[in-house]
């Protein structure tokens, strides 16, 4: 199976714990400002976006070159061979990132990285200049930092922190992906108590429970991957299976959330629900 230069991203400072979550599904990392480098197939691809609770996205790697001139930057990204990755009808937006370069217009290198694309496939696939984009999404982005090209593809789609659980949020809601974080962090173990005194929506004691109990994150949803002509939907389902497999059901729980507010207890007993830990937590209005 074919393997790919890939990268967790996340938000400034998790970097060690996304690289730490890699290293223990037995991956080789690469830690940098932002993101963790490694290297997988497709399965490992879906297998770390189902698991994986504290990054926010997991790219691919297409492509990386050095360019001064837009002309640079178009030559560096017709050259790719476009149609191992996008078929005729894909959808595909391109995003764009640059910091400390001379090609520093956004819009220009998003425009110029889509034109270059266009080109490239419409020769590939003798399309005579007409791409319908009516097909499955995948979402590319131009970065460009000093000068150095990073094209990548999103896997992902909706960022990761979203669960599927959360039905109710409060005023200021805590992303799932820093809640997680927070629990890690507290070197937390499932024979210790847990408690959030301020629980809101109950977004930490729930991925507390998620932990302790050894589900997966992504349980609940689906990715961009999963959609896409090249991914075999089997290796998904296979990968939740042994999720579902993996869950702790026998492990005791003592988590505990209060709160001020009775109607965020509401809220937050519902998000447990949805989640599949109602049982696993106690919420208390204070």
């Amino acid at each position: 199976m074919q393997k790919f230069k890939l990268m967790a991203t996340m938000s400034a400072g998790l970097e060690s714990l996304v690289a730490k979550e890699l290293k223990d599904l037995g991956y080789q990392v690469q830690t940098e400002n932002g993101r963790v480098k490694f290297e997988g197939t497709m399965e490992d691809i879906y297998r770390v976006n189902l698991w994986l609770r504290v990054a926010d996205r997991i790219k691919i790697i297409v492509t990386e070159f050095e360019a001064k001139t837009f002309e640079e930057l178009f030559q560096g990204v017709k050259q790719y061979p476009w149609e191992y990755l996008l078929p005729y009808d894909a959808e595909f937006p391109v995003n764009g990132r640059s910091k400390n370069s001379i090609l520093h217009s956004v819009p220009t290198v998003q425009s110029i990285t889509k034109k270059a694309i266009v080109e490239h496939m419409t020769e590939a696939y003798h399309a005579r200049g007409y791409l319908p984009e009516s097909g499955n999404r995948f979402v590319l982005e131009t970065a460009i930092d000093k000068d150095h090209v990073m094209v990548t593809l999103d896997t992902t789609g909706d960022s990761l922190f979203k669960r599927g659980y959360r039905t109710e949020k409060g005023g200021a809601p805590l992303k799932e992906t820093m809640a997680a974080a927070l629990v890690l962090l507290a070197h937390w173990f499932t024979d210790n108590p847990f408690v959030d005194p301020v629980v809101g929506s109950g977004t930490i004691p729930i991925e507390a429970a998620l932990i302790g109990r050894n589900i997966a994150p992504g349980l609940n949803r689906e990715f961009d991957i999963s959609a896409w002509d090249w991914f075999d939907p089997a290796i998904g389902e296979r990968l939740k299976a042994e999720a579902r497999a993996a869950i702790k059901f026998d492990e005791p729980l003592d988590i505990t959330g209060y709160d001020i507010d009775g109607s965020m207890i509401e809220i937050a007993k519902a998000n447990a629900e949805a989640a599949g830990v109602g049982d696993d937590i106690v919420f208390e209005q204070l």
